[in-house]
């Protein structure tokens, strides 16, 4: 055989789709995972024509799961984001709708006993070293994939996946406000500079000339809008303490603005070089957190909700998502942040990639 079968579940997570490995199905050498990684899916062109991968941001994550390393976990997430055209691979950063699918793989591949009903599954996220417990919905010793629940940004129905977040603040750089202030100026920008779950740089879509109800298609065809942002991405990179981050999707970039409905804010979500179709978990974790948080970008537009935890929707291009957030107000503080999301298996076998690239071992 000219290629290495590799074993792999395909499955959609919240809003984001990607392969699920064992790890004990890859090579553990680094340089060799990314080149596995990027052959596998694809990544080289905007297609990825010779791969698995869907073109975009969304479709070209990567879930490799293993037995848990730690007493509290069941299993450890560790996370890639592939991307699509120019063959890299980050490891740095986590996925929260990918994370929505780790549950039900984890069962799938015989990683976790299944309980039948609501089944908690603890999962160490390797990334950031976030904590999660998820509950996906089991029946005969199988997970259930059909329900009720609807989530924006994906047709139909699914069932539900709950998945509840600790340890989130400062999940990159060690700090819930890595530059120490609750607003910056940056590139003569104001900016709030947040890690919660994911390091963000947050700003109002006036102060870049935009309504902030702009489609993602619309915000990614305006070039000078994005470069003026990518540079104060880079910029606030620096301040955060995160070094040059020009090759790395990490900070993530958000616009907020006034909500149109009932919903606490409006938000676009940049991964980094393309504004997300819906929004990120991770991602609205933070916003979320900037919502509630005194003094930030997000003051005199969001609709603060009331009570503790609080119920915090954020509006996004394909609709909106909650999260419910449990945090003290003085001094601010993050307790957990949770929300109901969906996921489902769409396919499972192998995939193949190069032997020249790995050949697995014999």
């Amino acid at each position: 055989m000219t290629q290495t079968a590799i074993p792999f579940l395909f499955m959609r997570g919240g809003t984001s789709r990607g392969p699920y490995f064992n790890r004990a199905d890859l090579p553990e050498n680094r340089e060799t995972l990314s080149e596995v990684l990027i052959a596998a899916v694809g990544s080289g062109h905007p297609l990825n024509i010779d791969g698995i991968g869907g073109g975009a941001a969304v479709t070209t994550k990567v879930a490799i799961l293993s037995a848990a390393e730690d007493d509290w976990a069941d299993v450890d997430y560790f996370f890639a984001q592939v991307s699509v055209e120019d063959r890299k691979v980050d490891f740095k950063p986590t996925c929260g709708n990918i994370l929505c699918g780790v549950a039900s793989a984890a069962i799938e591949m015989g990683l976790v006993t299944a309980k039948n009903g609501a089944t908690d599954v603890k999962i160490n996220a390797v990334n950031t070293g976030a904590r999660i417990v998820s509950t996906v919905q089991v029946k005969d010793g199988m997970v259930l994939y059909d329900g009720d629940t609807v989530i924006d940004g994906v047709p139909g129905t699914s069932a539900p996946v709950g998945v509840s977040f600790k340890n989130v603040a400062g999940s990159v750089t060690g700090k819930l406000l890595p530059t120490g202030r609750v607003k910056d100026t940056i590139e003569g920008i104001e900016v709030t500079c947040l890690d919660v779950a994911m390091p963000v740089a947050i700003a109002r879509a006036d102060a870049f000339g935009k309504t902030g109800y702009e489609t993602a298609v619309e915000l990614d065809d305006d070039s000078a809008f994005k470069d003026h942002m990518l540079a104060v991405r880079l910029a606030a990179g620096e301040a955060m303490g995160m070094g040059d981050v020009t090759d790395s999707v990490t900070p993530k970039f958000a616009l907020l603005s006034e909500p149109r409905t009932k919903s606490a804010i409006t938000a676009r979500y940049f991964m980094p070089w393309k504004c997300h179709p819906t929004m990120a978990v991770t991602g609205a974790q933070c916003i979320a957190s900037c919502s509630l948080m005194s003094g930030t970008v997000a003051e005199n537009l969001v609709q603060k909700p009331n009570g503790n935890p609080a119920r915090v929707i954020i509006e996004h291009p394909a609709g909106s998502i909650e999260v419910l957030v449990d945090y003290d107000a003085a001094p601010f503080s993050i307790k957990s942040a949770g929300l109901i999301r969906t996921c489902r298996k769409l396919a499972s076998g192998e995939v193949f990639v190069p032997r020249a690239i790995w050949e697995r071992p014999s």
